[in-house]
Parts: C-alpha cells; structure tokens; sequence
C-alpha cells in the first residue's frame, strides 16, 4: 500500500485531492468522521437532499462549523472549507472534483448520480450497492469508455471480498468460494420495518441515541442486504450466486473450509466457485460458537500435496482433509474505510472492486402472499425479500430485480417466497433506469447466445 505516500506528495504539490459525497446518511456519516483528518484530501461539497441532515451529520462526526460554511462550490475550492448543497449534479458540473462518492443507497437515484458523473469524467465510487446490482457492469462499462474509475467502496463487504478473491488467485490457489459472515436466522426473513430492532438486538434507547433507518436496517435483517452485496461479488469476480438462492449456512471461524467447500468433499457447497454467507445464528437461535458475524472470507484449494503440507505447517486453518482452507477478515469499518478507494480511484486510477459482467442477480420474493393492485416498498420493506440467483436464471424468469421493486403496482397475485416477475407489476415510473437495465439484460443475452453458437 503506498497510497498515503502518493496522497502527500500531492499535498505537497498543493493539489489535494477533491472529492464530492452524495448522501449524508450512515455511511456517508462514516466518510466524513475520517475525511476531515487525512491531509490531501479534500470533501468539496455534501449532497443531500436534506440539507439540515447533511449538516447535523457534519457536526454529529466532529466538523468545526467553521469548516463547513462555504458558501458556493467556487469559494470551497479556493478556501478548502466544503459547500452543503441539495443538488447532486453541481457536483458533476465542479471541475475541480476529480471524484464522487455516491453513498445514498437509493438505487434509481445512484445510477443517475453515477451517468452524470461518468459523462462529466469523474471517477465514482459506488457505495450504492443496490444501484450497482442494478446497473454496475453497465456503469463500469460507460466509465472505462470515458477514462475515468468506477469502483466498489472499500470498507463495505464486496469490495473487500474482492480483495481477497484477488489474493487467492494471485497466489495461484484454487479458489472454492467467497463470502461474509452475518447475523441471519431463517425466521428473520419476514422482518419488517416494525420488527426490525428486536431481531437486530437493539433497545429503542439505543436506536433513539443513532441515525438508524429502520428500512435499511431491515434489508440487512432479512437477508436481502446479503442478496445484493453477494450478487455484486459475483458480478465483480466470476463467482456465481447459487442457483436456489442463498443457503446461510450456520458457521464458526474454525468451520469455513470445512463448510465452503464442496459437498463432492464433505462441505455444504453444491459445486466449487459459488459465493454464501457463514450465519453467525443456529436456525434455533443460538449464536454459532468463533462466528464472523461482521467479517468476509474466501475458501481455497491446495493445488499439490507440497502446498497442502505448507497449510499445515504454517498454521492455516483447514478442513479435516488438509487440502481447503481459508482466509479472512474479522471486520469491516464501512465508511470509515472508503477514502481508501477514492485515492484508488484518484492516485492510481485502480478500483478496489469493479463489476465486470452480470453474472449475479438480487430478485424480489414476497414475503407474504401478496394481491393484485398492492404496492411493492422494495429493499427492506413490508413486501419482498432479495434473493440471490444465477443472472441466467434471473433472465429465463424475467425477475423483477429489487431495485425496481419499490413503488411498483402488482397486476398478479404472487404467493409467499415466490419470485415476482416483471409481468407481475406495473413499470410506469424511472423508466430511464428500467431502459438501461433493459439494456444490460439484452447485452447479457446476446453474449450468452454468442457463446452457445
């Protein structure tokens, strides 16, 4: 790593880095507790749409009132102070920002903050998973034909999951799988935003205290924060999503490579090269003994008995045969981590994570029986579930993804974890967005017929 050596010879030079963030929610929030102290690096301009958030976030992570008083883009960028603004696209329109992190989790929203940013030649770091999931092969496409970075965020799970896909390969294992820990019971899965806090183990004093979105805090309690940051790892490593949907199998630390391989050889996986999720619950609730509830991992397979010998004597932690084993990261500090991607971005023009093909779908399930004229409320709501499927059979099913599910019409009853298909609903809004999505299925299909000829 030798990021912060480049970020101070830019300082030195006087041209720090600048950046814009788009939403001053959580992660955000997160950003900008570390943004004020890394000398090179400048934050321009907070765009939300609330303003009064925006700024009661600046001062909720320590920022002098001072420091966030300009009062144009223009007098930020000469003072270095940062300008609060409700409007996302003046920070495209800035020249002086050379990047822009969209962290406003609204999928819609994040794939036109990303198209303006892209087309103004911005690096963006994507920290809207549920847009990347959306449209990210699409988006990194665009943005490499415009010379600039499209990236996952460091500090959140995919993008450090990628990392150590990486590492696996470039040491030359043979890698079995990849994946995170996550608190997750089955019972979990019909979560809503009214039951949220105690499946999630938290007092209402304690949520009072936080900025907590019960929404947000639902699609990570129902699985369908798991879907969609699992479907982006596949799009952004070459691994596949299960074909029946996420298992969650209940795992320790010291379980992973006995776990995460094959059943061909003792694991619980169907075949090699898929992504899951090691649940830090039993199904009874019991919480798994060494889990890695906030951690990522990835399996890997010994490619001669000389490396198998080497994991013994080195002390990896390995199946009973010797021949799995695996690697992980105990935490993920979210946005706290991120800066890490914009010098990335900005420094060595690299992404930490980048989705390369759709390989990996997150689709919308219903949750309970649901009828027709009823209204979808989309990612952590009262509606759907994300599971995590196999582009290929999203394609054949004509899923609905999940970031297309809020706000939309059912025509047709759809019956408990069933998949709602696009001919379930109604799509008569953000139909910019449904055509590019459109898009990007239709390239998919074409290459796949391509292959089959």
């Amino acid at each position: 790593m030798n990021l912060s050596t480049l970020l101070l010879a830019r300082a030195a030079s006087g041209r720090p880095v600048r950046v814009g963030l788009i939403g001053a929610g959580k992660f955000g929030s997160m950003v900008l507790a570390q943004a004020q102290r890394i000398e090179g690096m400048h934050v321009v301009a907070v765009a939300d749409l609330d303003v009064g958030r925006a700024r009661a976030s600046l001062a909720r992570v320590g920022w002098p009132e001072e420091r966030y008083a300009a009062t144009s883009m223009g007098d930020a960028v000469k003072s270095g102070r940062t300008f609060v603004t409700a409007d996302a696209g003046a920070l495209s329109s800035c020249d002086e920002i050379e990047c822009i992190i969209e962290a406003t989790g609204h999928p819609i929203a994040g794939i036109r903050h990303a198209i303006q940013a892209i087309d103004a030649r911005k690096h963006v770091v994507m920290v809207n998973v549920e847009a990347d999931v959306l449209c990210g092969p699409l988006l990194a496409e665009r943005a490499r034909r415009q010379g600039v970075v499209y990236s996952m965020a460091y500090g959140d799970q995919p993008a450090i999951i990628c990392e150590l896909v990486d590492w696996a390969r470039s040491c030359g294992f043979e890698l079995t799988s990849a994946g995170k820990g996550m608190n997750f019971e089955p019972r979990y899965r019909y979560s809503t935003p009214d039951t949220v806090w105690g499946f999630f183990g938290w007092s209402e004093e304690e949520v009072k205290k936080g900025d907590f979105n019960p929404k947000m805090y639902n699609s990570f309690t129902d699985g369908t924060k798991a879907a969609i940051e699992m479907a982006a790892v596949a799009n952004g490593t070459g691994l596949d999503c299960p074909d029946d949907g996420l298992a969650f199998p209940p795992t320790g630390l010291h379980d992973l490579a006995r776990v995460f391989r094959p059943v061909s050889d003792g694991g619980r996986l169907p075949r090699s090269g898929l992504v899951d999720i090691a649940a830090s619950q039993e199904p009874d609730g019991r919480e798994v003994f060494n889990n890695i509830r906030y951690g990522v991992f990835v399996t890997f397979k010994a490619t001669s008995e000389y490396t198998k010998a080497c994991f013994k004597q080195y002390g990896l932690l390995t199946d009973p045969s010797g021949w799995y084993g695996s690697m992980w990261r105990p935490f993920h500090m979210i946005g706290l981590e991120t800066s890490v991607s914009v010098l990335s971005a900005v420094l060595r023009n690299e992404p930490t994570g980048c989705s390369k093909e759709f390989r990996g779908d997150a689709v919308a399930t219903a949750k309970r029986d649901l009828k027709p004229g009823e209204m979808l409320d989309g990612e952590g709501g009262y509606a759907v579930w994300a599971n995590a499927i196999p582009a290929s059979k999203s394609l054949a099913r004509n899923a609905l993804p999940i970031g297309l599910a809020h706000n939309v019409k059912l025509k047709r009853p759809v019956a408990r974890d069933q998949i709602v298909s696009v001919d379930d609903v109604e799509l008569v809004n953000d139909l910019d967005v449904v055509t590019l999505r459109r898009q990007m299925e239709d390239t998919t299909r074409q290459a796949t017929t391509s292959k089959a000829a």
